[in-house]
């Protein structure tokens, strides 16, 4: 079976340094991505501020808002709350989600950082497909102790034969997180065995930083490929990141 997934850091539906409330077109370039599986970071489920400043605010929580008729399954780990409302992790999905944990993974009280694990039924006779969708912290000691505990997650309730997807915004700047979870988990950074290193994705206008990943185990590789800021409109300070799996195992000739 094939199917694709996506992952972007939607910075709340606001274009780069907040100038306009982008989440309409947000949605139709997502949309467009057609991806089976939508890993989605920074998802603002209530916003009471932006509702009453913005007159075509979604009535529904972003998540909800972007999946619409396109992905029938969501799941949404609320990592951030404020006088306003909250936000966090969104994965959206044309498959079943059979089960879904959202784990928060704060380094330090100043910075609230979460792991939304979904368990997803590949269809009736398909395998079921681990999906973590994570925002990982700015300061590089803290994020190696996420990644440890991104790790132990993965010891202790994915087993070794099941299929596997990690993915989001790492901020890994100096690519420690990287080695860590290929060395730990033995999984492969979908770009780096596609095009020999992980895409560049920050800032969208001019992408310097791969902080953005998708990391698999158990699947083969069909593509992988990157959505520069959607040329028409700047939506997100971040790229979006696509790639095409099959979970077929495909034998050497």
């Amino acid at each position: 079976m094939r199917f694709t997934v996506a992952t972007y850091n939607i910075h709340k539906g606001f274009s780069q340094l907040n100038r306009r409330m982008v989440i309409h077109e947000l949605r139709e370039r997502l949309h467009g991505l057609s991806a089976d599986i939508l890993f989605l970071q920074e998802v603002v489920g209530v916003h009471a501020r932006h509702a009453a400043r913005h007159h075509d605010w979604p009535v529904k929580p972003q998540h909800e808002f972007i999946a619409d008729t396109m992905w029938q399954e969501v799941a949404y780990g609320r990592n951030v709350t404020n006088r306003n409302g909250h936000y966090g992790n969104a994965l959206l999905s044309r498959f079943p989600i059979i089960g879904y944990e959202n784990l928060d993974i704060s380094a330090h009280p100043f910075e609230s950082r979460g792991l939304l694990h979904c368990e997803i039924k590949l269809g009736a006779r398909g395998p079921s497909l681990h999906c973590i969708n994570v925002h990982l912290g700015l300061f590089e000691r803290g994020r190696q102790w996420q990644i440890r505990a991104l790790c132990e997650r993965i010891r202790e309730t994915v087993p070794k034969d099941a299929p596997l997807i990690v993915a989001g915004d790492f901020n890994d700047w100096r690519h420690k997180a990287n080695r860590m979870m290929t060395d730990a988990l033995g999984v492969v950074e979908v770009f780096e065995a596609v095009r020999g290193r992980p895409a560049r994705t920050f800032p969208s206008v001019l992408p310097m930083f791969r902080l953005d990943r998708i990391y698999a185990r158990g699947l083969v590789i069909d593509g992988a490929h990157v959505h520069y800021a959607f040329p028409s409109a700047r939506l997100s300070d971040h790229a979006a990141l696509a790639a095409t799996f099959d979970t077929a195992i495909r034998r050497a000739r």
